[in-house]
């Protein structure tokens, strides 16, 4: 009648048994029986071994009392506390130069960089994870300090841009201005004076309209957002077109150019070819401008030196003072004792130039001698597996 229920009933050894009874907080929550015996180890020691080590200690004490006696006992916790005073003294001593001085340190020095001062440096010299913890807190004040010198010469270089930009820009403006106004209030009356103005405001609007494409160029290149489509470029073969280009037009200027070739191979190299005629003509620009009115000469030399394939630029121009090589790729730097012919120059054209050939993975070095020209060398590396010795 009545239908019996059928029990499962599990067993579990004792280790298991002891587990299942512990509070639910010291379970594994994924593995029990994995880390449950090192716990019971624990556990044990705790519930057994500790009364029995009090119950010995206990006992040894009761005999040094017994031995001894309370005089004895007496000089001898003297002793100890004197000894542990001495021991805690040079502890305290050596944690306090080792750890609390130099965390002190450490802590003015947040201190001083959370007011903006980055130049601060802590010394410690023990190699310890406190020595690692105050090296990184220097490599961070060191980059820091560096980031904030980059910020303040970024802003310096904001303020001159926008200055630079202001008054390159309202000289031919003004210019353009002032004879608008000569031509509308009939001061211009000869058909001379009228073409004579009509020229200056064409070179003006000209030099304006150089100015705004070398601002948009140079800050795509700043910013690092110009596009590069590199080709394996036969150097030679692509220094001759470009050459050929620009011969017949310095010739017609009566500027005597001359191309030689020391290469003994015509090497490849990854190129964008656009970009680098663009830096090419800025050099031979800045070489037209700043040359001799008559009798200027430039020479292009192609050559290689280690894996590099060079160019040279050089001119018969007045040169360049030495203290101002080091700032004549500057954006709008211009040498003030030698003003350029017209108004073609912007003072971006040299930093251009260095920003599309570093771009390309080149370099580019200026030399120069007071009085007898200055030369630029533009350095490209060479594609090591496509050397060709087709021109040799």
């Amino acid at each position: 009648m009545f239908r019996h229920r059928r029990q499962h009933h599990t067993y579990f050894g004792a280790d298991e048994q002891r587990q299942r009874r512990l509070p639910e907080k010291f379970r594994h929550p994924d593995d029990p029986h994995r880390h449950s015996h090192e716990f019971l180890r624990h556990y044990r020691y705790f519930r057994y071994h500790r009364p029995i080590v009090l119950l010995f200690t206990l006992m040894l004490l009761y005999l040094l009392f017994s031995w001894v006696g309370f005089k004895g006992i007496g000089i001898f916790f003297a002793v100890l506390l004197i000894t542990k005073e001495i021991v805690q003294f040079f502890f305290l001593l050596r944690l306090e130069t080792r750890i609390f001085n130099p965390m002190k340190n450490v802590k003015q020095g947040l201190d001083e960089v959370a007011k903006g001062n980055y130049g601060i440096k802590i010394e410690y010299d023990k190699p310890n994870d406190l020595g690692f913890l105050i090296s990184s807190f220097n490599e961070m004040t060191a980059k820091l300090s560096e980031s904030e010198k980059l910020k303040a010469e970024y802003e310096e270089n904001r303020k001159a841009l926008i200055a630079n930009i202001s008054h390159d820009l309202k000289t031919p403006i003004t210019a353009i201005q002032g004879y608008i106004e000569a031509l509308l209030d009939g001061t211009a009356t000869s058909a001379a004076h009228k073409a004579s103005y009509l020229k200056t405001i064409h070179q003006n609007s000209i030099y304006v309209n150089k100015l705004i494409d070398d601002l948009f160029l140079f800050s795509k290149l700043d910013m690092q957002k110009l596009d590069f489509h590199y080709e394996d470029v036969s150097i030679r073969a692509f220094m001759s077109d470009l050459m050929e280009e620009y011969r017949f037009d310095l010739e017609e200027r009566n500027i005597q150019v001359e191309y030689t070739v020391q290469a003994a191979a015509d090497y490849c190299i990854k190129l964008d070819g656009k970009r680098f005629h663009q830096a090419f003509n800025n050099l031979i620009s800045n070489a037209v401008q700043h040359g001799p009115e008559t009798g200027l000469s430039i020479q292009v030399k192609l050559y290689r030196q280690n894996n590099f394939v060079c160019l040279d630029v050089k001119d018969n121009g007045p040169g360049i003072p030495e203290d101002k090589l080091p700032f004549i790729f500057d954006r709008f730097y211009r040498i003030e004792t030698e003003r350029p012919k017209g108004f073609a120059s912007t003072g971006l054209g040299l930093a251009i130039a260095k920003e599309l050939v570093e771009a390309q993975g080149g370099k580019i070095t200026v030399s120069s001698i007071k009085n007898m020209g200055t030369c630029f060398t533009i350095m490209l590396p060479i594609l090591p597996s496509k050397e060709s010795e087709s021109y040799q």
